[in-house]
């Protein structure tokens, strides 16, 4: 390419982790992502997110940001030209907060190029937020009531990013103390399984099957024995209801991706096949993946695209076991973490006791290796003494932690 030459260096950015066989996808056209804004170096201009839809709002923002984008560039503070990207959590935001985020943005930037002066391509200038602070970045707003941790460390980290970028935050963010966890309190586990399986059970008895193929997913929506004393269309409408509803959460929990192919149980009125995709797309307005959905056609069918922004859940917890994609089993980190949490569990109701945890040779391993610090860190968080103990008769999956004998 006359673009490229052999030796020349390059400033990329990696913009997608890998999937299936396709490795990281990387870009020349840098950006860096704060809570309200988005930096994009050595270009200029002001750009809305589709998803701020309030006309007046977009152009308050449009006027502010532009104004903030102008200032910081007469001032050399970006180093170069640069524009922004308004994220959908700058909406009622005050000219101070935008500027500030801007201004956080700009260091980073000056952090990078400061780096690149010094460094020896292949080289990392960089790195993103961590996996706590990232999630406080991009999914907590103003709307949150709470953020609940119960890791002292986690928390902590949270509590420091909301004093740096979202100070009316850090109040709502809480250690939460006592027996169990956070994830035994919501039942994590079980929507995990839940999403591990292909099947999805709806109020009204009805379910719905989700299998995924190379190609494309395919969901089924089935009413069972549930009909409703005012006949089949409404039992129909009723189950398609239940099944658009759980479809929007499903999709999102096992971040299913590409081709989406529903077949709704038959309706005839115009009027309820309306319902069932409003139903859709007004659950998909809160997805943060770009997602399209078709009109329904005669056949019942609705076909809706969402891309690809990362593997499925299903790929990243488990592992074909035959290697052919169709049976599978959860990873020994999967279950290794499992039994992590369940010997949290086991010290809640046992304090200070010595505990004996048992699982498939391959589990084992894993944690005893070099995740050999999961273990020590939970020993000291509950002090008391975890014993591993391989048990080569055990499945993958099985576990038992009980106090030792």
């Amino acid at each position: 390419s006359s673009c490229v030459t052999e030796g020349q260096s390059i400033l990329v950015q990696a913009t997608k982790d890998p999937i299936g066989e396709k490795g990281v996808r990387l870009s020349a056209n840098v950006t860096l992502p704060g809570r309200l804004l988005v930096m994009v170096p050595n270009q200029s201009g002001v750009v809305m997110s589709r998803r701020i839809e309030d006309e007046a709002e977009r152009e308050r923002l449009s006027i502010v940001v532009t104004r903030i984008a102008e200032k910081l560039n007469a001032l050399g503070v970006t180093g170069e030209p640069a524009g922004f990207i308004v994220r959908t959590a700058a909406i009622g935001m005050e000219e101070a907060a935008l500027e500030e985020d801007a201004r956080r943005l700009a260091a980073d930037w000056a952090e990078v190029r400061a780096a690149e002066k010094n460094a020896s391509p292949p080289d990392v200038l960089f790195h993103d937020l961590d996996p706590v602070a990232k999630t406080m970045r991009d999914f907590v707003s103003m709307d949150t009531a709470r953020v609940e941790l119960d890791d002292a460390k986690a928390y902590e980290e949270a509590v420091r990013y909301c004093n740096r970028a979202m100070p009316h935050m850090a109040e709502r963010v809480r250690l939460v103390n006592g027996p169990g966890s956070v994830f035994d309190e919501h039942d994590i586990d079980g929507v995990i399984e839940q999403a591990l399986d292909p099947r999805f059970e709806l109020p009204s008895g009805g379910w719905i099957t989700i299998e995924t193929t190379e190609a494309l997913t395919a969901i089924d929506v089935n009413s069972g024995r549930y009909t409703a004393s005012t006949g089949l269309e409404e039992t129909s409408v009723r189950t398609n209801i239940e099944a658009a509803e759980a479809i929007v959460d499903q999709v999102r929990l096992r971040g299913t991706g590409g081709l989406i192919v529903i077949d709704f149980i038959h309706m005839n009125d115009p009027a309820n096949i309306e319902k069932v995709l409003d139903t859709l797309n007004t659950g998909f307005e809160k997805d943060r993946v770009p997602t399209q959905v078709s009109a329904m056609s005669e056949f019942g069918l609705v076909e809706m695209t969402r891309k690809r922004v990362r593997e499925p859940l299903e790929k990243l917890l488990t592992e074909p076991i035959y290697g052919d994609g169709r049976a599978r089993v959860k990873t020994r980190a999967t279950v290794a973490n499992e039994l992590l949490r369940a010997i949290d569990r086991v010290a809640a109701r046992y304090p200070g006791a010595e505990i004996s945890a048992r699982a498939a040779p391959g589990v084992i391993s894993w944690l005893e290796g070099s995740h050999g610090r999961l273990v020590r860190e939970l020993e000291t968080r509950v002090a008391g003494t975890v014993y591993l103990e391989p048990m080569p008769g055990f499945d993958r999956e099985q576990i038992d932690v009980g106090p030792a004998r």
